[in-house]
């Protein structure tokens, strides 16, 4: 976790996994920012169910690479490229958002949250 000004923090999870049709890369991965009472503002991840675009008749929810705008979007579809790539767009949006609500991108601080599996 990488901690910034007035409280707001990006959170970092990416694993290697077998690849699959929804993973074709081979990672598993959530990036997000979240404000100070712990929101998501903004995410890019394949670590979860989000719904395929609307077309046709059939809406199955997929596991997928996809990105929420704002804490109450389900998500829409990610072209994932390259990782590099992913993480350009991931900071694109977030500094968009960090702008604006007036916070700086500067760290402050970092930690570390490993979950036990």
């Amino acid at each position: 976790m990488h901690h910034l000004e007035k409280g707001y923090w990006l959170k970092f999870e990416i694993g290697r996994v077998t690849p699959t049709p929804e993973r074709p890369h081979g990672l598993r991965y959530s990036f997000t920012l979240h404000d100070a009472e712990g929101n998501r503002l903004v995410g890019f991840d394949n670590a979860h169910r989000a719904s395929p675009p609307k077309s046709g008749y059939r809406r199955t929810r997929i596991e997928r690479d996809h990105w929420h705008r704002a804490g109450d979007d389900p998500g829409r579809p990610y072209a994932f490229t390259t990782a590099d790539q992913l993480l350009a767009d991931f900071f694109a949006e977030a500094r968009r958002v960090l702008n604006d609500h007036g916070v700086s991108e500067a760290v402050v601080g970092t930690s570390d949250r490993r979950q036990k599996d």
